[in-house]
């Protein structure tokens, strides 16, 4: 188990100038060794300590797979351009930039990386940015808390976790003509709302807390899966008005606080878990880690009366009671042949076979690049021989134990096809404001060099 101690400092970072918006990074680069030009976007939300108005920092991927100590980032300052433009639109100030995403979704090499999505989960903003330019574009506020966002495969909807107003919301999305509208009538009430099989759709014993943690889209752009702080989860048809339940899960079938999700072979995968300084519901375990599978094909915009079918299928636990385990990143390796599933408290990643959903093997990230990397969140690079991580800093805004003492990008060498890695490097940052949280990381394709 390791330890759990709070710093308030880190020295010996490196630094990094900030500056409001500059020019693309890695653009117009020669592309890594194998063609591939492209760029990898890590939100710094900063500690618990300052305003949080956070930091993006874009690297050229060939510079972090080539030497990550020596990359240096692009630094976007979220607290000039992109607070300004908030507050022009919203009049309303964005807190803690949580998670990102691009207009392509987990597809964005085929035109779906032309537009940029920041969540800010300490107020309910959703930033849009040009993502060549870096500039800010519009700003929607949703309410209290956007958590997490996902686009629609069409490209026409932004599906967002409104997470401690306890509602799915739905913006219209016009990338071309770069005009964004918050869909009031498409809001989905998960406190209030009864299920198709009439139950409430918050309930103490069923789903005890539904604030919605994260949504994900299914390829054919049918559904959207979304987890539950409390436990259980729901399947939406996101295409009706309002949007409509047409799944229920209870916490017995699905643990509370998942946010890991990805659709392979014809399954949604998904987690839950997650090391917390205080439960999410009184009297629960505050770590957990499970994933379970839904068949896509026996799901139906007829909404299902019977709860918890489709079946979700569970994959596999770490129960150990000696250790503390935090089930959070989730990435497909090449050619989806194996799920990665990261533990930020155990420092490793579980590998599964999304053939046989069976775990085939789990490797340490803890080498002489990091003691405590912490890994958060997951994307792989074009080609697939690297995996990038967040990896969070000594002092995470959140409620999660994520304490980490190498806050930057965590360069994976994927190995045996996706079996197994190694860290080969870490790029640190620093924070403008007070010690670097990093979470949010996204990998911008930019095509053949």
């Amino acid at each position: 188990m390791k330890p759990r101690l709070l710093l308030v400092g880190l020295v010996a970072l490196v630094s990094v100038a900030v500056v409001a918006v500059v020019g693309t990074a890695g653009a117009t680069s020669g592309g890594d060794r194998h063609g591939r030009s492209y760029e990898v976007w890590l939100i710094d939300q900063e500690d618990r300590f300052n305003a949080g108005v956070g930091t993006l920092h874009v690297f050229d991927g060939e510079d972090l797979t080539d030497d990550a100590a020596s990359a240096e980032p692009e630094s976007v300052d979220l607290g000039l351009a992109v607070r300004e433009r908030c507050e022009e639109e919203t009049g309303t100030t964005p807190s803690r930039p949580h998670m990102l995403v691009f207009n392509g979704g987990d597809d964005d090499g085929r035109g779906g990386n032309t537009h940029a999505m920041i969540a800010y989960v300490g107020s309910g903003h959703v930033a849009f940015l040009d993502a060549a330019s870096r500039e800010p574009l519009d700003c929607i506020d949703v309410g209290l808390q956007a958590h997490a966002a996902w686009p629609t495969p069409d490209q026409e909807h932004l599906i967002v976790a409104n997470q401690n107003g306890k509602q799915l919301n739905r913006i219209a999305t016009d990338y071309e003509n770069d005009v964004f509208t918050l869909e009031s009538a498409a809001t989905l009430d998960l406190a209030g709302c009864t299920t198709p099989s009439g139950a409430p759709c918050q309930h103490v014993d069923l789903r005890p807390d539904n604030a919605p943690i994260c949504p994900r889209t299914t390829s054919d752009g049918k559904f959207t899966f979304v987890t539950l702080r409390g436990g259980g989860m729901f399947v939406v048809d996101h295409n009706t008005t309002p949007m409509r339940i047409v799944a229920e899960y209870d916490r017995e079938n699905v643990d509370d606080n998942g946010c890991g999700e990805m659709e392979a072979r014809g399954k949604m995968y998904v987690n839950s878990g997650a090391g917390l300084t205080v439960p999410s519901v009184p009297g629960d375990e505050p770590f957990g880690h499970d994933v379970y599978a839904v068949e896509l094909d026996r799901l139906s915009r007829t909404p299902n009366t019977t709860p918890n079918r489709p079946r979700a299928e569970h994959v596999y636990t770490r129960d150990d009671e000696n250790v503390e385990v935090d089930a959070h990143a989730v990435s497909l390796t090449d050619r989806g042949r194996y799920l990665w599933w990261g533990d930020r408290s155990q420092n490793d990643v579980t590998v599964v076979d999304p053939r046989r959903d069976r775990v085939v093997g789990r490797f340490g990230l803890v080498n002489e690049h990091s003691d405590d990397p912490a890994p958060d969140l997951f994307d792989l690079s074009p080609r697939g021989d690297y995996m990038f991580a967040s990896l969070r800093g000594p002092n995470p805004s959140s409620g999660h134990a994520a304490f980490g003492s190498t806050p930057g990008v965590g360069v994976i060498e994927v190995r045996r096809d996706g079996r197994s890695g190694r860290l080969d490097g870490v790029a640190r940052v620093g924070s403008v404001r007070g010690t670097p949280d990093l979470h949010a990381i996204r990998v911008r394709d930019l095509g053949r060099g």
